[in-house]
């Protein structure tokens, strides 16, 4: 996966994927962070890469993301766990 950053501030990033499966539950776990005010993806056209923009209240966003980044690792090892169960 590539992820390109287009725009990163203290509390604020723009980043490109190229593809949509990440930014989408990227944007899930992050609105769930009450220090998150915005996370949101766009695609200007069905032919470019869709960008995902985060913005924080007083935390930094490279904080948020690392936090949504452990919690998505964190359910699919549950996830893995509870099939791995029903042999």
């Amino acid at each position: 996966m590539e992820i390109k950053v287009l725009k990163r501030e203290k509390n604020e990033i723009e980043a490109q994927f190229d593809n949509l499966t990440f930014p989408e539950l990227l944007r899930v776990y992050l609105n769930k962070d009450s220090a998150v005010t915005f996370a949101a993806w766009k695609k200007e056209h069905a032919t470019m890469n869709p960008v995902l923009l985060v913005k924080t209240k007083g935390k930094d966003v490279k904080a948020v993301f690392e936090k949504a980044v452990n919690e998505i690792m964190k359910d699919l090892e549950k996830i893995e766990s509870d099939f791995k169960a029903l042999k």
